[in-house]
């Protein structure tokens, strides 16, 4: 089942390579279905850190609805608008610990409350290593509470050959996670 609605949230975290490519890829599954819809909200950081790490600025290049973080009419702060998932990649460890936590003070965090309390997807791409006691309490919290900690943690059996190939295994898992049906690399196929 394909999602209708989804919302992406981009943190200041490291790991725009991973944001980039899920934008990517939402563009070419949009352009099959133009019924997609997709809204985007940044922390404070993640234009920023964008620039740094792939070296343009790009991020408001795609033809989706981008929100401000403190636009709390954004369709995605109320259950009422049926979003039927959210993903933020990548999820800072702040950004994690107030979702954990019920601090809603950010249209990030409000949006990540809205998909638990209404029981809809939310994933989140965690980037951080290693990871302390706090951290790992907090992902467990979150997904006691129904949510996906999904760690950008590539994989290498299918012997990806570029950096962005690699970082591909990680976004590729999370469209799955969320219900897309990505052409991407199986065991055993």
């Amino acid at each position: 089942m394909m999602s209708q609605k989804l919302a992406i949230a981009i943190t200041g975290a490291s790991g725009s390579i991973y944001a980039k490519i899920l934008l990517d890829r939402l563009l070419c599954i949009f352009q099959k279905n133009i019924s997609l819809k997709i809204g985007i909200v940044l922390s404070d950081n993640a234009a920023e850190v964008w620039r740094h790490e792939l070296g343009c600025d790009g991020i408001y290049n795609y033809p989706f609805n981008y929100y401000d973080k403190r636009d709390f009419f954004a369709p995605f702060a109320s259950g009422s608008a049926k979003y039927d998932g959210m993903i933020i990649c990548p999820c800072s460890m702040g950004t994690l610990g107030r979702i954990a936590h019920g601090i809603s003070n950010d249209l990030i965090t409000r949006a990540a409350d809205v998909m638990l309390k209404e029981r809809k997807r939310l994933i989140l791409v965690v980037r951080e290593t290693p990871y302390n006691a706090i951290h790992l309490q907090n992902m467990l919290s979150l997904t006691q509470a129904g949510a996906i900690v999904c760690p950008a943690s590539p994989s290498f059996y299918s012997r990806p050959d570029t950096f962005e190939a690699l970082a591909a295994t990680v976004v590729d898992r999370v469209l799955d996670l969320s219900g897309f049906d990505v052409q991407g690399y199986r065991w055993g196929e």
